[in-house]
């Protein structure tokens, strides 16, 4: 059995695709798959033009959601993507902001239809492989959180994927990386101090070496100017750069098929036509 070159990345917000996975979707749209990003929210609660947080009572809401678009348009392009789906939810935000409770919001939203909503896309594109966070969202937020649980239902819905894959950080990488970022003077984001830091390396399954697409990785990053607390990330060193983004790491969350050789290749084992 021949499977399709497809695969499908759900994200939460607008920039989450530039920095989780840019380098494996660069990597297999060099190889000539077709490349779906599905992004759950719109990003509305991001910095605006002032630089203020999605909480802040002056917030510019209009002015985030139409930039975060146009960034998202040009960082999806410049990673590999040649389909882009937003389910049109608004950014949650944080529990503890008084936007959460908006019935708007991606972690309000009716479970089934949003999963529905997905699957439909997934089966559209005929995606074999997707792509999303763990259970965690990686660092905890909400929408990564809810990405993850609608990202499953809509696996089972759709019934072509045969895979799901989800980014992960090692120890070791976070042991060593944020010591050296700290050392230089480097303001880390929120999603790094709060990112999941005690994943073994046996958690590992696939290592995607994806240094060759580090400049594109960082151009991407720079493209999602508007989010302000990612620009010392975006300009670090080489070194520095390299040692967090040069490797991309997954574990295989499910898979439908038995036979695994995945280690170097999400679609390890499953012949592509």
């Amino acid at each position: 059995m021949a499977y399709a070159k497809s695969i499908a990345i759900i994200h939460a917000h607008p920039d989450d695709e530039a920095i989780f996975t840019s380098g494996v979707s660069s990597h297999f749209a060099e190889l000539g798959f077709d490349l779906t990003l599905i992004t759950c929210t719109n990003g509305s609660l991001g910095r605006d033009d002032q630089g203020r947080e999605g909480n802040h009572p002056e917030h510019n809401t209009e002015w985030t959601i139409a930039t975060r678009a146009a960034e998202l348009e040009k960082s999806a392009k410049l990673v590999g993507f040649n389909r882009v789906f937003n389910l049109g939810y608004d950014d949650s935000g944080l529990p503890e902001w008084e936007q959460f409770k908006n019935p708007k919001a991606f972690v309000n939203a009716d479970f089934e239809e949003a999963s529905q909503k997905m699957g439909a896309i997934i089966n559209e594109v005929q995606a074999m492989v997707l792509i999303t966070y763990d259970e965690n969202g990686f660092y905890g937020h909400p929408d990564h959180i809810m990405a993850n649980r609608v990202t499953g239902r809509a696996a089972y819905i759709a019934m072509c994927p045969q895979r799901i894959y989800y980014p992960v950080m090692p120890q070791r990488i976070m042991q060593e990386f944020i010591p050296a970022a700290k050392a230089k003077g480097i303001e880390l984001p929120e999603w790094i101090l709060r990112a999941v830091t005690d994943t073994p390396d046996d958690f590992v399954d696939s290592t995607m070496d994806v240094r060759k697409f580090a400049k594109i990785k960082q151009q991407a990053i720079l493209t999602h100017a508007s989010q302000i607390d990612n620009s010392d990330i975006a300009n670090m060193d080489e070194e520095l750069f390299m040692m967090l983004f040069g490797t991309e790491y997954y574990h295989r969350a499910w898979s439908r098929i038995p036979t695994i050789e995945d280690a170097t290749d999400l679609f390890g084992g499953m012949p592509v036509e």
